[in-house]
């Protein structure tokens, strides 16, 4: 996007995307104004002080169509709907709706490392972050994990590589974002509630690759049908991972071992994930994507198993939290949809006492009815699609609704025995009772240890 001074602009939403979004603007010589739903009590004082030094014009409580007048163009932050009263009077003043990755689209002058696709993302975006540092390298790693993808621009020559986690609410305005390797994990149905069909939702992340040029590069999860037979613009090579013999990066007895892909390339070798965190079959796939792209960005074979030995996957992602009388209790909570529901369950071994509910995102629960029927001996649903999801799968598993995570996990120790897991996987949003995946899975962790000190000392 060509930006130039005295462009007239409106940020929508004053989230940590949306702030960051003013801050690059105004660096530019645009003449911000934001609009955010929320009161001025819920902005920080600090951030009102700011934008009045910068003579950013605030309107809060909610957007008016009255405050896009001599705009040019309209920046959404990436949770901001796009159905909104005033992003169609916006389209229908013919005002340009752009988001954050259009902004930043062409300004990388270092390789773009771009991640997306329904589950993983966080894993392997930290994961490169990770490998790129322990070769020596400098990345920037933002996006959808956290730090906002225009902060780069705040101190560019700190870095000589940008890694991103997209998620499809960013790429539904990628404009034309590129990036140098894009890297498609696996899709399955989520956040349908804003996206309203599938077939929109992977339309969405689709654009990850819409305008790739010859010589780019594609990493593409070979063991989701849909993902391996994603079409790409000439020239881009593709490059895929998974348990297939004719993947790049192969899944080969708990390692991964690369062979040349279509255009050459290094061949041979074999990274073990036994003495790793990243040995469940899971994080075998994450890893395999993200030592590919690190290969690709000339990271040495040392470099990338010394990265592969010192990570340590993000928190709320299959994390064992405690072991109570033989029961073991694992924290998933960042399963936020059915596609990683079913992946957390399909790496269990043991009987599985579920923890699932929370916000429904348009899901068909009745999909999981298969692997719940195979894994799961009892299931405790929590949240507002309680109801929806015991509908759905209580007649292929014992299941019980319940109010709160503190019950939940002192029914789960009820009906569990010795040799027995407990797992939270909710399938759903957490924003009915919990700020966030995080906050969820920290209160089912403070429940487990709770319950585990209170079984020790009723057993003294």
């Amino acid at each position: 996007m060509q930006i130039r001074d005295g462009l007239q602009a409106v940020v929508i939403g004053l989230g940590a995307a949306g702030l960051s979004t003013v801050r690059y603007l105004v660096a530019r010589g645009v003449r911000v104004r934001v609009s955010d739903q929320g009161g001025l009590d819920r902005i920080e004082p600090a951030t009102v002080a700011w934008l009045r030094q910068h003579d950013v014009e605030l309107e809060h409580g909610g957007h008016t169509v009255a405050f896009l007048a001599g705009a040019g163009m309209v920046i959404p932050g990436p949770g901001v709907p796009l159905d909104l009263p005033v992003l169609q009077a916006a389209r229908t003043q013919g005002i340009l709706i752009l988001g954050e990755l259009a902004l930043a689209a062409g300004q990388y002058p270092v390789p773009v490392i771009a991640v997306t696709g329904s589950n993983g993302k966080t894993t392997v975006t930290s994961l490169i972050g990770h490998l790129l540092r322990a070769a020596g390298r400098s990345p920037f790693v933002g996006g959808n994990i956290g730090t906002p993808l225009l902060e780069y621009f705040s101190d560019p020559s700190r870095y000589d590589a940008v890694v991103l986690e997209l998620s499809s609410f960013q790429l539904d305005l990628a404009g034309f974002f590129r990036p140098d390797i894009g890297l498609l994990l696996n899709l399955t149905p989520d956040h349908l509630n804003r996206h309203g069909t599938f077939a929109a939702y992977v339309a969405a992340k689709m654009k990850l690759f819409a305008h790739q040029n010859a010589g780019d590069c594609a990493i593409l999860g070979a063991d989701d049908p849909m993902v391996a037979a994603v079409a790409l613009c000439d020239g881009v090579r593709r490059s895929t991972f998974g348990r297939d013999r004719a993947c790049t990066a192969r899944i080969v007895d708990g390692g991964v071992e690369l062979r040349a892909d279509e255009d050459g390339g290094r061949r041979g070798e074999r990274y073990d994930l036994g003495p790793t965190r990243l040995h469940s079959s899971v994080n075998q796939l994450n890893a395999a994507a993200a030592a590919q792209a690190a290969v690709l960005l000339g990271c040495s074979a040392e470099a990338v198993m010394s990265g592969l030995r010192s990570f340590e996957p993000p928190p709320h992602r299959m994390a064992e939290v405690a072991t109570i009388d033989g029961v073991r209790f694992i924290n998933d909570s960042k399963a936020t949809n059915i596609g990683a529901l079913e992946a957390a369950l399909g790496g269990c071994e043991a009987p599985v006492v579920l923890i699932a509910g929370g916000r429904d995102k348009g899901s068909d629960y009745t999909a999981l009815r298969g692997v719940i029927g195979r894994k799961v001996k009892h299931l405790i649903l929590l949240g507002e699609a309680a109801g929806m999801m015991q509908t759905a799968l209580g007649t292929v598993v014992a299941t019980e609704m319940v109010g709160s995570m503190a019950e939940a996990v002192h029914r789960a120790m009820t009906v569990a025995v010795s040799g027995d897991l407990v797992l939270l996987a909710p399938g759903c949003a957490s924003f009915d009772m919990f700020s966030g995946y995080a906050e969820r899975g920290q209160v089912f962790a403070d429940q487990v240890l709770q319950l585990g000190n209170e079984w020790t000392l009723n057993r003294r």
